[in-house]
């Protein structure tokens, strides 16, 4: 195993640590996973290097940090690490945030998220994945757009939800033409791949 593959966690091991964790709870916390840990849990990637969640309600997320204080994990740039494993980043966001991005309803709200596990206290879930695809086109990384292909490419995404679903959001942004100009790139991406058709790309790249 390569020194870069150690410090990549995969759905496994980040469910083995989840259930350690309910192991020592005394509250209830529901998590939403997001980015690259909701597509290692939903199997569309081997691994991750950085864990990521969202914590909708405000008290779960104040309770969530306290405990994991508790247990040895300390703040550092990029997120919460284990003083025994310290290259693990968990990075938390609370409420309708994710990354740099606010969404349009509560993870939490049916159909918002994709139910995974429950244990006595911990509530597991990821991101819906038309809210996955654009939290991580917004940011308009390379790594971000080529797991948005892979997520588009291994599941059934509607390219006319997901269209409709972007402007609503990006109309939200302090920079929306930014974020549409990222759209349209990831758009160009899946046409080269034959995973839509032309006139979506046009469709899109006319803003309507």
């Amino acid at each position: 195993m390569s020194l870069k593959s150690q410090y990549r966690i995969t759905a496994g091991r980040l469910m083995d640590t989840l259930d350690n964790w309910d192991g020592l709870m005394n509250f209830r916390v529901r998590m939403i996973a997001c980015g690259g840990t909701a597509l290692t849990l939903l199997q569309l990637k081997e691994s991750t290097k950085d864990i990521d969640f969202v914590i909708p309600d405000i008290r779960e997320y104040q309770k969530l940090i306290k405990f994991l204080g508790k247990i040895g994990y300390r703040e550092k740039p990029g997120g919460w690490a284990h003083t025994d494993d310290p290259l693990f980043l968990y990075q938390f966001w609370y409420g309708n945030r994710v990354f740099i991005t606010d969404l349009l309803d509560s993870p939490l709200h049916e159909g918002k998220h994709v139910f995974i596990k429950e244990w006595r206290h911990i509530y597991l879930g990821v991101l819906n994945l038309l809210d996955l695809i654009i939290t991580k086109v917004f940011r308009g990384t390379q790594v971000d757009m080529a797991d948005c292909i892979r997520a588009f490419q291994g599941e059934k995404v509607d390219p006319q939800q997901l269209f409709a679903r972007y402007v609503n959001t990006a109309s939200y942004d302090l920079n929306p033409d930014q974020k549409m100009q990222y759209f349209k790139v990831f758009v160009g991406e899946l046409a080269s791949r034959d995973l839509v058709d032309p006139d979506f790309l046009d469709q899109v790249r006319a803003g309507s």
